[in-house]
């Protein structure tokens, strides 16, 4: 298992992460000179990559604004955050109620120290230093407990992560998606997306790609009912299971994927209230 003690705090700047790769898409500062060499070789073999990471931004915006609207939740526990950008989490359910509490999570060094000088000033909001796969030690963190209360509906995000670790059977995406629904109430929700892509060719090479530039920091791009699987047992909120852009867009002229060589595909699955 991986623990918060075994994560490294040093930052390589000489070895892209996910993280930073994602802040170059979304036009953040916060990345280098390997990050940036990363993703412009990736873009050589699936272009659509930069349009991709904005849609999905806009997609866990537009989640996190519904579910703080039209379902009251005002608790959420972000896994896999990455790099603190303008609108995050915390700013878009804090904008309707400023009383929402966020705890975001990540094992990059990086987005510990920007996240915590950018939120030190929140009493609202903390940025925990761990590994996704890390369940109990996420839900026991001190600073988890001070925010969340699990008794209470809470929105829990996996937006964008599953693909950046491996298949296991108790490591992988399917059972850290188990493992986290089971310490959840009923009427909670989990907003769960990640890569896939039905071409062979281009999983191949993306998963191959990643592993090596992250140095073993990479899962593998997958297919649409592998995600579909991680919402069993959920009541899939309209429209379903989608690429991204496509959930809940705010206009019909709403930028869309273009090009689908891989796409960003998931949704938001509700835990059923008890009967």
């Amino acid at each position: 298992m991986h623990s918060e003690k075994q994560l490294s705090t040093e930052i390589d700047a000489n070895v892209p992460t996910a993280a930073r790769m994602y802040d170059y898409y979304l036009g953040g500062k916060d990345n280098y000179a390997a990050d940036r060499a990363a993703c412009e070789e990736l873009d050589k073999v699936v272009p659509s990559t930069r349009r991709l990471a904005l849609n999905n931004r806009r997609f866990l915006q537009r989640v996190v604004r519904t579910l703080s609207e039209e379902y009251g939740i005002r608790q959420y526990l972000d896994h896999g955050s990455g790099l603190p950008t303008q609108d995050n989490v915390h700013q878009v359910a804090q904008r309707i109620d400023p009383s929402t509490h966020v705890v975001y999570v990540d094992n990059d060094p990086m987005v510990l120290v920007h996240g915590r000088a950018l939120l030190e000033q929140d009493e609202r909001t903390s940025v925990i230093h761990a590994d996704m796969r890390e369940t109990d030690l996420i839900f026991d963190h001190p600073d988890t407990k001070r925010l969340i209360d699990f008794s209470e509906p809470v929105c829990v995000l996996f937006n964008s992560v599953f693909h950046c670790i491996p298949d296991s059977d108790t490591d992988g995406p399917l059972a850290v998606a188990r493992r986290v629904r089971e310490r959840l109430a009923p009427g909670s929700f989990m907003v769960m997306c990640q890569l896939v892509s039905e071409d062979p060719e281009v999983r191949a090479f993306v998963t191959d790609f990643m592993d090596q530039a992250t140095q073993g920091h990479w899962g593998r791009v997958r297919e649409e009912k592998d995600v579909a699987a991680y919402f069993e047992g959920l009541e899939i909120l309209e429209p379903g299971l989608v690429e991204v852009s496509t959930w809940r867009p705010d206009t019909e002229v709403a930028p869309r994927q273009l090009t689908h060589e891989w796409i960003e595909f998931g949704g938001v699955g509700r835990i059923p209230l008890e009967k």
